[in-house]
């Protein structure tokens, strides 16, 4: 992908490359936006909210490398959505099953905040995801802003939604005419984790909850598995 749209996240992307912490020091960072990835025939979609800045920023793959993906790899392979429970660089052989994973935001933004306009910039590329994976039927929005990208992309789009808005907490299940089932999720971020507002037991139940709604019948991968949907270049 590539992309400069946005300069406050272009020059962040690249100043985190330029001066990276010690344990990172000589290693090549991507440092540039992050495509989706995994199975292209996926029944489930993740929504989360951006790279982090020595994690998919660094790796070029989102959830690879930090914490976060450390918490949501067990997780996705406790319920059968991946092929092993960690995620260290993007060519570690990890597999996603009947799973996609793609964000609000392209490139890490300063301090994880990004603004309206960054997320507002960024939306085409997930409209588009969504248009192009046509199996999905439970969308797991990780944080709140993975969440409401999630709503608003399908206003975008024409889907049908619930006649009252709905509210995000933990767990909660919000059903479209069109099938369609969102599952709210708090983001693995260290803010939830350290602090214990997110547990392990507490994210392996959401992916256990989207399984119980797909039924128990694993899809294999499609015969790119491990890459993204195809589609225009940011």
């Amino acid at each position: 992908m590539r992309c400069g749209t946005c300069p406050r996240l272009v020059a962040h992307r690249k100043a985190v490359a330029a001066a990276p912490p010690r344990r990172y020091t000589g290693q090549r960072y991507w440092a540039r936006p992050l495509p989706g990835f995994g199975d292209p025939r996926a029944r489930v979609l993740l929504v989360g909210l951006a790279p982090a800045a020595h994690g998919g920023n660094r790796t070029g793959r989102m959830f690879t490398g930090d914490r976060s993906g450390d918490w949501l790899f067990d997780a996705l392979h406790h319920a059968g959505f991946a092929n092993r429970p960690t995620s260290r660089h993007r060519d570690d052989g990890l597999r996603l099953r009947d799973a996609y994973i793609t964000a609000a935001l392209r490139c890490a933004p300063p301090a994880n905040k990004p603004t309206p306009r960054e997320l507002a910039s960024c939306e085409p590329y997930l409209l588009e995801e969504l248009q192009l994976l046509g199996h999905v039927s439970v969308v797991v929005g990780l944080g709140r802003i993975g969440w409401l990208a999630y709503l608003r992309a399908r206003r975008r789009l024409g889907a049908p939604l619930p006649p009252r808005a709905p509210r995000f907490a933990h767990g909660a299940v919000t059903r479209f005419a069109d099938g369609v089932t969102l599952i709210a999720s708090y983001h693995p971020s260290q803010q939830n984790t350290f602090t214990g507002k997110l547990t392990r037991a507490m994210l392996r139940r959401i992916f256990a909850t989207a399984r119980r709604l797909l039924g128990r019948r694993v899809t294999p991968p499609g015969p790119r598995g491990g890459g993204g949907v195809r589609r225009r270049s940011a």
